[in-house]
């Protein structure tokens, strides 16, 4: 009797390969899904993948696929994505032909082979680079969505990098609309307690399109099926029983010990790992040393194997035979050979002596230097040697190489790697003489480089400790430029930690360090950020002074980035300080010019600060069309953002709507400012439509969120939300807290009049409430103090609109007719100019209720 190593027939699955069909047919209708096959190893997890894989394939779809390695935390960034986009680039798929330019920039960094000769561009510099790439890899997905299905498939996500658990988290919050079906598999068994993976599942989870299949060991009946298709015919129940002692019901132990027991009439191993070792000894010894190479290297190609194994080609060819049809190793997607799995490789690593792992990852290093000198260094190329060194403990070349793959890193986007590595170089200076000279820099440059990329990867509290140290280190008499440049990066971590006084504070202090009016980048850069602090803190005042400031010094150092983003701040003050068409005039300057310059990350701010200044300046279609624009754009790294101000800006113009449709699109679930800004919108809409249960669902969740945020369009605004909250609900000493407290906030030195006039729009609307009910309860001191505190909110509004603006003066007319009800003599009148003032700039919904109001004081007054 034969027996086959691999079942033939597909046992025990059926349940779950109909939810996966289930799951890309939504995705072919333009519903896409996210699939998580979770089980332990052995389970078949593989198996079903390769199942519903075949099918997707039979059936027309896009098979995009790569598995993650494990060759250490972060060590490949992207390693199944370009495994998944190399398949395309083999296949010569012509989509990859028609990238519009911005597209196809941004995945070159990932394959090569889309530079058409010329070498990719270094990224920006800014967390925005790793979204653009992001985008672009979106955009493909999906473009190729419009022609069939797109089954993309991950495998081992528990050994993800983070570039990677990056992307997996961007693509479960992005997907909207796309034919995109997304399947990981991983090992539930690998997630300890503080795994990093386990944020990101739960994050995916979230999604409404996902769904977790979780994979157990086959049952009896489904065991004696699998045996049968190995064996060709049905089993004895003593053979059975048998295997299913040993084998616990995991399809994988099943078939490698039928193939060690040859086909179960020999002795069963006692374990696992016994019966792996049978059959991998059964191997010719030119097969067993190829299996030691690749269990170590992993994922290996044939010019690799002859330099490390020491065989000639036939020789190879001869072994390489061997173990691909005993079934222990298969021929990768992306190239190469592999493990059949990954519980081969590993019960081969286990087997080598110390001595022998060492060896094979000097020779692979070495092997893969020589490859650098020919084909570059490459992000894979320079992590895999500096990988292969520490294992082998040389530790000055780890140091040297782990520098190289952390440039690399930084170039594909991989800022999250590039920090580790550039950490463990940290780690090393203590240890390798020569530091220095073999890092290329000081430890002080590696701290500084360190904590620039943890600040891209959005991991501000780790780039403010590496800052502090890198600084510890500087003295600041001797190198106040170093200094300066180093306050800088610690006020980057302190800005997004929500301590404004304090990342001013370090701004200020570094610019004190540099002459004054010299003209330098480094005074350039402080400048910069100073004065975008300022305006998101509503100081326009100062941040016009200090913009232009930074402008002179762009000119003098004909920097036009820096100029570009100097205009951004610039134009953006200006509308908000009334000068409208100047500031306008200015942000589209400061557009064109970041698009020349290719910063799409300021091109794209430049598009929000326009939209949302002509929206506060009272120009609401315009504001609308220039949303449009800037989402009309190849690739927007803020295009959620964009999105979220879209619903905005549809909710001010009263097509409710649209903006539930807007606001329902976005999917998945966000972080930071972006979660703020989205919250406080369906808060808004939610509101309006009187659902106060999910109002005050979002505003909690803001409110934790900007606890420590000093900007106005955040705290002004959940400040007015909140209190209009409380008063519907009778609330009005929880109101009133909401208004001190935003006002708090805002007024001391704010020029957003904007929102300070909302604010007192919207108090004057809670102390007339106030008093009318202490008149009602016939409490006369409590009415004295509402009228009091609705004056000082008239005031308040009235010093707001002295700039002329017309959103201003509606919400100060407002005020002045929600007064006249705080007296008891609500005046018509009043309500009717407040109406036409808001009807005037297109906003129904407070018309409606100042014409609410006016109907109101007419049947009050007979």
């Amino acid at each position: 009797m034969s027996i086959r190593v691999c079942s033939s027939a597909f046992v025990g699955r059926s349940a779950e390969l109909t939810e996966l069909e289930a799951a890309l047919a939504d995705a072919a209708a333009g519903r896409p899904r996210l699939a998580l096959i979770v089980g332990d190893s052995g389970v078949g997890k593989t198996r079903l993948l390769s199942e519903l894989t075949s099918r997707a394939r039979a059936s027309g779809a896009r098979i995009l696929s790569g598995d993650c390695m494990s060759l250490g935390e972060g060590e490949l960034p992207y390693a199944p994505l370009v495994g998944a986009l190399r398949s395309l680039a083999r296949a010569g798929d012509p989509v990859l032909e028609q990238l519009p330019p911005a597209v196809r920039r941004e995945l070159s960094t990932l394959l090569p082979v889309l530079q058409d000769g010329a070498p990719a561009s270094a990224p920006s510099g800014d967390e925005s680079a790793q979204a653009r790439l992001f985008e672009a890899v979106l955009w493909l997905l999906d473009r190729l969505g419009e022609d069939a299905p797109v089954l993309l498939a991950i495998e081992d996500l528990h050994w993800a990098d983070r570039a990677t658990r990056s992307f997996v988290t961007f693509l479960g919050r992005s997907l909207c609309r796309e034919r995109v079906l997304m399947v990981a598999t991983y090992r539930f068994d690998e997630l300890h307690r503080r795994h990093p993976l386990r944020p990101v599942l739960v994050e995916l989870e979230r999604n409404p399109g996902s769904m977790r299949i979780e994979l157990r060991p086959l049952t009896r009946e489904e065991l004696v099926e699998q045996l049968g298709d190995l064996l060709g015919a049905p089993p004895d129940g003593d053979l059975v029983e048998r295997v299913l002692k040993r084998s616990e019901g995991y399809p994988l132990f099943v078939e490698e010990l039928m193939a060690a027991s040859l086909d179960g009439r020999g002795p069963l191993p006692s374990t696992l790992r016994d019966a792996l070792m049978v059959r991998l000894e059964r191997l010719p010894d030119a097969a067993q040393a190829v299996l030691r190479v690749i269990a170590v290297g992993q994922r290996l190609d044939d010019q690799l194997l002859i330099d490390v194994a020491g065989l000639d080609q036939a020789a190879l060819q001869e072994a390489l035979r061997e173990a691909v049809a005993n079934h222990i190793l298969v021929v990768a997607t992306e190239g190469g050979y592999r493990f059949r799995h990954v519980l081969l490789r590993e019960v081969v690593e286990d087997d080598l002596l110390p001595g022998e792992r060492t060896q094979i990852h000097v020779r692979l290093a070495r092997a893969l230097e020589a490859r650098v000198e020919r084909d570059g260094a490459s992000v894979y190329l320079t992590a895999a040697i500096a990988h292969h060194y520490a294992s082998a403990g040389d530790q000055p070349a780890a140091l040297r190489w782990s520098v190289r793959a952390a440039d690399a890193a930084e170039r594909v986007r991989a800022y999250g790697e590039a920090a580790a590595l550039l950490e463990r170089v940290i780690e090393l200076f203590d240890r390798v003489p020569d530091a220095e000279a073999l890092a290329g820099g000081d430890r002080v440059t590696m701290l500084r480089r360190a904590a620039q990329n943890h600040g891209f990867e959005a991991n501000s509290a780790r780039q403010e400790t590496l800052a502090r140290a890198a600084l510890a280190l500087v003295e600041e008499r001797t190198e106040p430029r170093r200094a300066a440049r180093l306050y800088e990066v610690l006020y980057d971590a302190q800005w997004h930690l929500g301590l404004g006084d304090e990342s001013l504070a370090s701004i200020e202090h570094a610019l004190s360090l540099l002459p004054a009016g010299e003209i330098s980048p480094e005074r350039g850069m402080l400048l910069r950020s100073q004065a975008k602090t300022m305006m998101l803190r509503g100081r326009y005042r100062k941040a016009v002074e200090i913009a232009r400031e930074t402008l002179s010094v762009a000119d003098a150092l004909g920097d036009r980035c820096l100029r570009g983003r100097a205009l951004n701040t610039l134009g953006t003050c200006l509308v908000d300080l009334g000068e409208v068409e100047s500031g306008v005039a200015t942000l589209r300057e400061a557009i064109a010019l970041s698009r020349q310059e290719d910063d799409a990350w300021q091109e794209n701010v430049g598009w929000i600060n326009l939209a949302d200044s002509l929206h506060l300046a009272g120009r609401l279609r315009e504001a609308r069309r220039v949303v449009e624009e800037g989402l009309g754009r190849e690739l927007s790294p803020h295009r959620l953002w964009l999105v979220v101000l879209r619903a905005e800006l549809a909710i001010e113009a009263g097509e409710w709507g649209e903006a539930d449709t807007t606001l329902g699109s976005i999917r998945g679930r966000q972080t930071g400012n972006t979660l703020v800004n989205l919250d406080l919108r369906r808060a808004e809409l939610a509101l309006g439509r009187g659902d106060h249960a999910l109002a005050r669902e979002q505003l909690e969740e803001a409110a934790e969120l900007a606890a420590y945020m000093d900007e106005p369009q955040f705290t002004g605004v959940l400040g007015a939300l909140a209190a209009e909250l409380e008063r519907r609900e009778g609330n009005l000493t929880a109101a009133r807290g909401f208004l001190r407290d935003a006002l708090a906030r805002l007024e001391p030195g704010t020029d957003d009049t904007a929102r300070v006039a909302r604010l007192r729009g919207t108090g004057a609307t809670v102390e007339a409430d106030a008093a009318q009910r202490a008149r009602d309860l016939g409490e006369p001191g409590d009415e004295r103090t509402a009228l009091a505190q609705a004056d000082d909110h008239v005031a308040g509004a009235q010093a707001a609109a002295a700039n002329g603006r017309p959103l201003e003066a509606a919400w100060l007319l407002r005020a002045r007719a929600e007064r006249t009800r705080a007296r008891g003599a609500a005046d018509p009148r009043e309500y009717a100019e407040a109406a036409e003032a808001w009807s005037a700039l297109e906003r129904p919904y407070p018309a409606a209720r100042m014409r609410l109001g006016e109907a109101e004081a007419y049947v009050a007054c007979g």
